[in-house]
């Protein structure tokens, strides 16, 4: 049984977002469920320590160090039993904490990840983004091996035993901690009912700018952790083969110099597109909404984003320069 829960909420610049992120959770501070909030404001330079002031939270100041720094100086400045990791742009239902505490009442479980819910109206790629997650959500089962830190919660000893998370990631730390605790001897638990409003994305620039940043830290990911390469409980192989895909369509391209290689990269470029197939439809099957057609080239354009930053990885790997240790 979890006595203490504290909530960590690593926090940059985010004025915008976090008055209604805390306000969502007040009312788990008021019955108990909850006994503590974290804000770590991590170097802001907007209002966002002011409105942290304004509720009964500790704020305390990291150095702009990324978000797996932030959320370690946040849970190992709390003592509570267990760290609920919510991001600041981020509406807690009010039943998302228990929902996640009926999952770690077996001593074996040592995470456990929520899912995520939409705002009554959304713009596209927000929507495209969130969807997705959806369906990836569906087809996770109740024992998993990765959850993302927009909405779970760990034991505190765990988080201990495993040193927390790796901040040289400066992206998917929240996957190379939960394969580091699954490798630990430890269970992780997917509770879909625990969902929170998560503020996706809605201009595409910076979206494939954070999806490159994925492929870059993908690559040192998977060189750590080799298994999940081949897929995890949320991305298949599938997925994982779009960005090399993406990039060998690329590099086929002085092919269509040659007699007939166009033909090479023409086939590289058919088989990345008949990949967005099988998700895009699932996702019209569910909504019934014709406009998530256009699920199909955010992905395959997508792609390509993750691709440039896969291959930067490569580049840096080949002249020995890697950002993590292995």
């Amino acid at each position: 049984m979890c006595n203490s829960v504290c909530l960590v909420i690593p926090a940059y610049n985010a004025a915008t977002t976090l008055r209604p992120c805390l306000e969502s959770v007040a009312a788990s501070l008021e019955r108990g469920h909850l006994s503590r909030i974290i804000v770590v404001d991590d170097g802001s330079t907007d209002a966002t320590p002011d409105i942290a002031a304004e509720f009964s939270v500790t704020c305390i100041r990291s150095s702009h160090a990324g978000r797996a720094g932030a959320r370690n100086a946040g849970w190992r400045a709390a003592t509570e039993d267990v760290i609920w990791f919510m991001d600041a742009d981020c509406v807690a239902e009010p039943d998302a904490l228990e929902k996640l505490l009926l999952h770690l009442h077996d001593p074996k479980v040592g995470g456990v990840g929520g899912s995520f819910t939409a705002s009554a109206t959304q713009p596209l790629l927000a929507g495209l983004i969130h969807e997705e997650i959806i369906e990836r959500h569906r087809a996770m089962h109740r024992r998993v091996n990765f959850v993302a830190t927009g909405n779970a919660a760990y034991r505190r000893d765990v988080l201990e035993s495993v040193g927390g998370f790796d901040e040289a990631f400066l992206r998917a730390q929240d996957a190379d901690l939960a394969y580091r605790v699954r490798a630990a001897g430890f269970q992780l638990a997917f509770a879909p009912d625990s969902r929170v409003r998560h503020a996706h994305e809605t201009r595409c620039l910076p979206y494939l700018k954070a999806q490159f940043q994925q492929g870059y830290w993908r690559f040192w990911l998977h060189l750590r952790h080799t298994a999940p390469a081949t897929g995890d409980s949320y991305s298949r192989l599938s997925d994982n083969a779009q960005p090399p895909l993406a990039a060998l369509g690329v590099l086929s391209l002085p092919l269509l110099l040659l007699k007939g290689g166009w033909m090479a990269s023409a086939g590289l470029t058919a088989l990345l597109a008949l990949a967005q197939v099988p998700m895009t439809l699932r996702i019209i099957r569910r909504t019934r909404k014709l406009r998530y057609l256009l699920f199909a080239p955010m992905s395959f354009v997508r792609a390509f984003a993750r691709a440039l930053g896969l291959s930067l990885a490569a580049l840096a790997w080949l002249r020995r320069r890697s950002p993590v240790a292995h």
